[in-house]
């Protein structure tokens, strides 16, 4: 998958540690690759801590009161850091992204018994079936069935450049995710990627489509992600830093 992840992992479960004076919840995990215990910190999850094979766990507590100042000074760092936008009810007028540039919305009400999406330049038209209609459904809508459409052809492209062979593709809607590859070759697409310039979707597909050959982040998996994307780094710098508009429907 796209986001940083460490090599065979195995959850543990969840904990409540205090540190000065603080209860702290954390998630552990063991992974077989691990050398020495790694502290992550996201905004999504918080305080991750990746544990090796062997270690065992009555020691952690020692550990963590030391690494307490890190741990402590970084969550209030995340809490600082503006949300991403929470899932809001949209509106005509607004401004949404769509393949990395801005479309406006503008709705209308129609006598119809469905919802439709149409893009015209750069303005999306949306036809509502009555006023209670949810704005947010239908785009969404919209959104999952472009996804499916542009990243199959997208696949099909790029996996026949990689020499690569995939099962099936799965549109999601995952949360912290931008796509996933299963060890069977199915492939899942976060559908929000439409939002997202085309040349960092083909980054995203690359990516799964790298994991065909290897199911790792080593550095061979990379060098193979170089070879068909050399501008990778530039991508994935890209999507770290985009926030998009939430209108999930839930």
């Amino acid at each position: 998958m796209v986001q940083a992840t460490y090599p065979r992992l195995t959850i543990v479960g969840k904990r409540e540690i205090m540190l000065d004076g603080q209860t702290i919840s954390c998630i552990l995990k063991r992974s077989t690759r691990a050398k020495q215990v790694r502290l992550e910190i996201r905004r999504e999850t918080g305080l991750t801590v990746v544990i090796p094979k062997s270690y065992k766990i009555g020691k952690l507590s020692s550990l963590l009161e030391i690494k307490q100042g890190w741990i402590l000074s970084n969550l209030v760092k995340y809490k600082e850091v503006q949300s991403p936008p929470a899932e809001r009810a949209l509106k005509s007028g607004d401004i949404i992204p769509y393949l990395g540039k801005d479309l406006k919305v503008l709705t209308r009400q129609n006598d119809h018994n469905v919802d439709s999406v149409e893009l015209q330049k750069n303005t999306l038209v949306v036809s509502l079936k009555s006023a209670d209609s949810r704005l947010n459904v239908a785009l969404e809508q919209w959104y999952r069935m472009q996804a499916a459409k542009l990243i199959k052809e997208r696949t099909d492209k790029l996996s026949a450049l990689l020499g690569v062979s995939y099962n099936r593709i799965i549109i999601r809607g995952q949360k912290t995710r931008w796509g996933s590859c299963s060890r069977k070759g199915n492939l899942s697409f976060n559908w929000k990627l439409l939002m997202t310039p085309e040349p960092v979707i083909d980054y995203v597909i690359i990516h799964e489509l790298a994991h065909l050959k290897e199911m790792n982040h080593a550095k061979r998996f990379w060098t193979i992600v170089a070879e068909y994307c050399p501008q990778w780094r530039k991508h994935r710098k890209w999507l770290r830093g985009f926030e998009h508009t939430d209108f999930t429907s839930q």
